[in-house]
């Protein structure tokens, strides 16, 4: 068996371990439930699950501050619970109903928290760019302090719009910090077959953005690089561009089978660098809690996720007069 990433951390503390591999399991099994509950039919549409990638989120909300905002694409949920989300309010969404945040119309791709500064979920590849400079904007124009994270993946990394922002981002300075979550697969395509670019972050020195490629696998790795992007933004010396280097093991969507890469290849990952045993490993390791603690976490967060499966079974479809509301916006 390979052998699991055991470095230590001596500039984090017991309490901000536990934390993060509190969220990190949230995501990991909220997303799990996901799966079970597409499976049994009560989710419709696409559903795109984050297993694998939970240590990018966590790590960046971890040096985020209240106010920053974040836009993303579709494979959201684990955005939604890391900035605070309710596990309740977001599988009730995934499975349509009244009580879910986008009252049961938005489903897996399109929901939104304005309480939370969560601002999509979008099921356009890449279309969420522009958006998240737009929000930079209007901070700037604000003069809050507040940065922005626009979330996407290596496919999304392709697109047009996405150097069009790239040129307006660093034309007006905008403090948005452009997060790749390099997968490696976009939607079944390797890197290499789709993309020029060995490294994805050095796609903004045509516009003079810095960047830099992060172990998108390591959660306080991902925390130190978002704090740095964060000084930069804040400092007002524009955009930064991040480039999580990560791996999803399920498939592009739960109709994807996967069969573009080799099980032997997610389980060397799920081995060697899944995020959760890593922190787990470090818990361990400086006797900051024991197996029973760790335990009682999985347990209790089993619970809350059972409680929101639970809460999204009972609560109602949204009644049909719903079909007619947040079309427009009164001025």
């Amino acid at each position: 068996m390979a052998t699991r990433r055991t470095t230590k951390k001596p500039n984090t503390s017991k309490e901000d371990l536990l934390q993060y591999y509190r969220d990190m399991l949230l995501i990991r099994r909220f997303e799990e439930k996901a799966g079970q509950l597409y499976g049994m039919g009560l989710i419709g549409g696409f559903c795109h699950l984050y297993i694998g990638q939970e240590a990018v989120v966590v790590g960046l909300e971890a040096a985020a501050e209240e106010g920053d905002k974040r836009i993303t694409t579709y494979r959201d949920h684990g955005h939604m619970l890391a900035c605070g989300m309710d596990p309740k309010g977001v599988m009730a969404e995934l499975t349509g109903r009244e009580g879910g945040y986008s009252k049961g119309k938005g489903g897996s791709m399109h929901m939104f928290s304005k309480e939370k500064h969560f601002y999509g979920g979008h099921g356009i590849v890449g279309a969420n760019v522009p958006l998240g400079a737009g929000l930079a904007f209007s901070d700037k124009y604000r003069g809050n302090d507040r940065v922005t994270f626009t979330y996407f993946g290596d496919g999304a990394a392709n697109q047009g719009q996405v150097y069009e922002t790239f040129n307006m981002a660093a034309l007006w300075e905008l403090p948005v910090i452009f997060v790749i979550e390099n997968n490696q697969y976009a939607m079944g395509t390797a890197q290499k077959r789709s993309t020029s670019t060995p490294e994805l972050y050095t796609r903004g020195s045509a516009f003079g953005i810095p960047g830099e490629a992060v172990d998108g696998m390591d959660v306080i790795a991902v925390r130190d690089a978002g704090r740095k992007a964060i000084d930069h933004c804040r400092a007002g010396e524009g955009p930064y561009i991040l480039e999580m280097k990560t791996y999803r093991y399920r498939g592009h969507s739960m109709s994807d089978p996967a069969k573009y890469r080799t099980r032997e290849e997610v389980q060397k990952i799920r081995e060697e660098k899944d995020p959760i045993e890593h922190v787990r490993d470090q818990i361990l390791e400086g006797k900051h809690a024991g197996e029973d603690e760790l335990k009682d976490i999985d347990k209790d967060i089993k619970g809350i996720i059972n409680e929101a499966a639970d809460f999204a079974r009972e609560s109602p479809e949204p009644d049909e007069s719903e079909l007619w509301t947040d079309i427009y916006a009164e001025a």
